[in-house]
């Protein structure tokens, strides 16, 4: 009547599990009862044709239901072969019992073994390898029914020791609560040394049908795993994205105010410091953050690739923290640096024209104080009121020399007043100072200008009183002072500083003094003729016993301090000739300097040039598979790193040039700035074509791309990317959709633009191309999938209680899902009630978490 049942299905339709074990166990009593039939009774003749018959009609309902036979015929089972009989009823038991569990996409057999592994894991003493010694001790029985069923066995009181205890216990339980019969006997399984594996795996193949409803829970739950993994993993990446930016942003936000301050030091020392913090910060602190940025964007667009991959939204960073942001702001922060590297050129640049001025001004201000000692006393004094004629006459003379020494320094005082204005016009730093000592140098010569026209004017109201006046002193006099004034001038050349930057400055300084001793030879005849005027008076005195106290009475000069000066500008001269040449010498270091770091830079600069253009042609060039692209990539980027150490030797060069004071180069046009720009964009170029291709990798490999497709991406891109830009504009990119097959409106154009092209900048890149092309040609999970598998684990409920969740999930993705579902509120709401549609949904972007 079984048979019968099951024969009156429609054609096409497929019995139940129920209909397929009730079959298998009524083909094999029937070919028991044959069996025991043919055993137990000997063979007719007459009869043996109807059996044979009877015997047919069960093998073709046995065909019928997918079983194929090798090598078996009615007459075997008939004539009694038993070995042929119990084959076919081992096949049948496969067909029936065995053959539709599947586990991972592996055998029959295997998957049935590791479905056991996976549900006895958790229970100690218990180790499933086989299906055989391996569940002799009777625990492996007592586990899978606790897995399942907890309530009908007490796990823990069961010892490994006591194996029939176990085995009966597994046997008794699962016959009355689970509807499995006794298949196996206990004393059978503990007396053999190997079970016999057929009839363990048959009867443990009854577990797993029995329990197959969770296996589907199981399956479901894996499902929602993998989902849920995938969410968590893309809001980590997420929550390192924001992290970084939030980093990088505020050092930036940090480092702009350090960079924007112009606040001047006073001394050279100290600018040179900041000099020094600068290229500290440009060496150590600033590389670090160039490949957090070029890692920040590298982490952008794999996430962005993941979420597409995933079928989820793109990831929009927090206001301000778009990778547009940071490059804008980093953009900041470079025209910062440019800013406060000149200022810090120019600034000490200024210092050093500040200390030379005001050296210059200290050394002619202490000469012109110098001279002035003494001199407003002198100027008040009365001495003229007691003096014979002849004194008067020599006061007057006196007076005039003094009034033609006061000219000479009028130049010198004027110069004192010039320098102190540029010092105020340069800001220097100690300019009340110098304006006090200027401004007291100028009242003084005011001073003595009054003084003097007011002695003048009482000589004069004398001079009618005098007669004569000793002509040779006069004339010593008269000469003595320019020549003294000229050798102080000379001294005060020989001494002055000088600041010079080039060679060519220097060898002026050197012709210029070269001009100079030149007039040596005609000064010393100068000399000689003034010491000659002495010498003259000296005769003069001696023959006409002149009462002179041997005294000019007309200057101060004596012929002693012109030898003594004369004496001195002759010792200034080497001295300055030697500094010259070790100037020159410096000069020709700084060229040597010059040529040296121009020789490098205008090799690496064209080499960083090249560099960039080659990284273009391979990133829309297609040479063998991605592998080889990437594996080229990575060597590329390996021979860039190892060109460093000459970047960082053109560095050190830099600093030499920098500490030298050198600012102009005529032997190049490029700077260290734009080396040091060049070489990070470099880095970061061949850092993003790597990505680059590693994410089309993820794309090709996620999507089951295959590698001639790929390729015909790449060629189709490559034909229709006509500017050769990396990437196509809007009519390039409808040119190649019509060459590929579509044929779209305005309407449908318009959509996949804004898929391909989301920010709307009118251009699609290779990864935005791949991508659409991607999702045209695969699958992927979906929202009602995901919906699907909850609804299995709610025991098809419209709801999920947190009691379900934290069953079937693992904890920490059971939590994740708990804190995020929203309550449901349908009408057979119970309390604690999850909605778990709207979750599904959310989670490929269609509502909000």
């Amino acid at each position: 009547s079984a048979w019968l049942s099951s024969g009156s299905r429609q054609h096409g339709e497929t019995p139940t599990r129920e209909e397929r074990v009730q079959n298998c166990f009524l083909i094999l009593f029937f070919f028991s009862f044959l069996i025991g039939e043919r055993l137990a009774k000997p063979e007719r003749g007459k009869m043996r044709v109807h059996k044979i018959s009877n015997v047919n009609k069960a093998l073709d309902f046995i065909a019928s239901k997918g079983v194929k036979l090798v090598s078996i015929g009615a007459e075997e089972i008939v004539d009694g072969n038993v070995k042929m009989t119990l084959g076919m009823i081992w096949t049948i038991i496969l067909r029936f019992a065995i053959q539709d569990i599947s586990v991972e996409e592996t055998s029959a057999k295997e998957g049935l073994l590791l479905w056991c592994q996976r549900k006895t894991a958790p229970y100690k003493n218990v180790n499933i390898q086989n299906f055989h010694i391996s569940w002799k001790d009777g625990l492996g029985f007592c586990a899978l029914i606790h897995r399942h069923r907890p309530e009908l066995i007490d796990y823990g009181k069961l010892r490994k020791d006591d194996p029939l205890t176990n085995l009966n216990t597994a046997f008794d339980v699962a016959e009355k609560y689970l509807d499995i019969p006794k298949m196996l006997d206990a004393e059978d399984i503990i007396g053999t040394l190997r079970p016999d594996e057929k009839a363990i795996m048959t009867y443990v193949s009854c577990y797993y049908h029995a329990f197959s409803g969770a296996q589907k829970a199981e399956t479901a739950a894996n499902r929602i795993c993998k989902v849920l993994a995938v969410n968590q993993e893309n809001e980590q990446l997420m929550e390192d994205y924001e992290k970084l930016a939030s980093d990088l942003l505020e050092w930036i936000r940090r480092t702009i105010p350090w960079l924007e301050n112009r606040a001047p030091e006073n001394t050279m020392q100290a600018m040179q410091q900041k000099l020094e913090d600068f290229r500290d910060y440009r060496r150590l602190h600033k590389p670090p953050k160039v490949q957090e940025k070029c890692q920040l964007e590298i982490n952008f667009n794999t996430l962005q690739t993941k979420l597409r991959l995933s079928n989820r939204p793109a990831f929009m960073p927090s206001e301000g923290k778009m990778v547009s942001d940071i490059n804008n702001a980093w953009g900041g922060l470079e025209q910062a640096e440019k800013g406060y590297e000149e200022w810090l050129l120019n600034e000490i640049r200024r210092l050093e024209r500040l200390d030379h001025l005001a050296e210059k001004f200290r050394q002619k201000a202490s000469i012109h104080e110098s001279w002035t000692d003494g001199k407003e006393a002198m100027l008040q004094q009365k001495d003229y009121e007691t003096a014979t004629l002849s004194e008067i006459k020599a006061l007057l003379k006196k007076h005039e020399a003094f009034e033609s020494d006061l000219a000479a320094h009028q130049d010198r005082v004027e110069q004192i007043a010039a320098i102190a204005q540029e010092l105020n016009e340069l800001d220097y730093y100690d300019s009340p100072s110098v304006n006090a000592r200027c401004q007291k140098i100028c009242d003084q010569w005011d001073n003595l200008g009054a003084l003097t026209q007011k002695r003048r004017e009482a000589l004069e109201r004398t001079e009618k009183l005098l007669e004569t006046i000793d002509q040779l002193y006069l004339e010593y006099a008269k000469r003595a002072a320019p020549f003294n004034n000229w050798m102080e001038g000379a001294m005060e050349d020989l001494q002055d500083t000088f600041i010079v930057h080039t060679i060519e400055e220097i060898q002026g300084l050197t012709t210029a003094h070269e001009q100079f001793k030149a007039t040596l030879p005609d000064a010393d005849k100068e000399r000689q003729a003034i010491l000659g005027i002495h010498n003259e008076v000296s005769k003069i005195v001696q023959t006409y016993h002149v009462n002179m106290a041997g005294t000019n009475p007309y200057t101060t000069i004596t012929p002693h301090e012109i030898n003594g000066k004369w004496e001195h500008v002759r010792q200034l001269v080497p001295r300055r000739d030697q500094a010259l040449m070790e100037e020159h010498a410096r000069q020709q270091q700084n060229e040597r300097l010059r040529k040296q770091f121009g020789a490098q830079a205008n090799v690496i600069g064209p080499w960083i040039q090249t560099k960039m253009e080659e990284i273009g042609r391979i990133s829309i060039e297609m040479h063998g598979t991605l592998e080889d692209q990437l594996n080229h990539l990575r060597q590329y980027e390996k021979s860039i790193v190892n060109y460093k150490p000459k970047i960082d030797q053109l560095e050190g060069d830099h600093q030499q040039i920098q500490e030298a004071l050198i600012f102009d180069n005529k032997h190049t046009n490029y700077t260290m700035e734009h080396i040091r720009v060049g070489w990070e964009q470099l880095l970061t170029t061949i850092a993003r074509t790597i990505n680059e291709v590693e994410n089309q990798i993820l794309t090709r490999d996620a999507k089951g791309i295959s590698q001639e497709q790929m390729n015909e991406f790449r060629a189709s891109f490559n034909h229709f990317d006509r500017k050769k830009t990396g990437m196509m504009d809007c009519e390039d990119f409808r040119a190649c959709l019509i060459s590929m097959g579509y044929n779209m409106g305005e309407a449908e154009f318009a959509r996949i633009m804004s898929i391909v092209d989301p920010n709307r900048l009118g251009v699609v890149t290779f990864q935005a191309f791949i991508d659409f092309m991607s999702r045209e040609t695969a699958d992927t999970d979906t929202a009602d999938q995901v919906m699907a598998s909850f609804k299995i684990l709610a025991g098809d409920k419209n709801y999920i209680t947190v009691d379900e969740l934290r069953r079937e999930l693992p904890p920490d993705q059971a939590e994740y899902c708990i804190a995020r579902m929203a309550p449901y509120n349908g009408r057979d709401a119970v309390p604690g009630a999850l909605d778990y549609m709207s979750f599904s949904t959310a989670l490929y972007g269609e509502s909000d978490l």
